[in-house]
């Protein structure tokens, strides 16, 4: 069951990068995509977490809720 469980969540946050459009921004470079995570959580790791969580946070709601629309 948690292979399962697994696989869905990496599927869904495969589905996360598709629609944040990386996959076409980045030519489907994976190299460059990996880039930009690991810029986002060295972000994370800094000093500013709780305001960076915040601002990824209300826009990824807003990109949430137009796809509603």
């Amino acid at each position: 069951m948690k292979r399962r469980e697994r696989t869905r969540q990496l599927i869904e946050l495969g589905g996360l990068i598709a629609k944040a459009g990386l996959v076409e921004l980045t030519d489907d470079d994976r190299a460059v995509i990996l880039g930009l995570l690991l810029e986002a959580a060295a972000k994370l790791r800094s000093d500013e977490t709780g305001n960076q969580l915040t601002l990824w946070r209300r826009r990824g709601q807003r990109a949430f809720a137009d796809d509603k629309d």
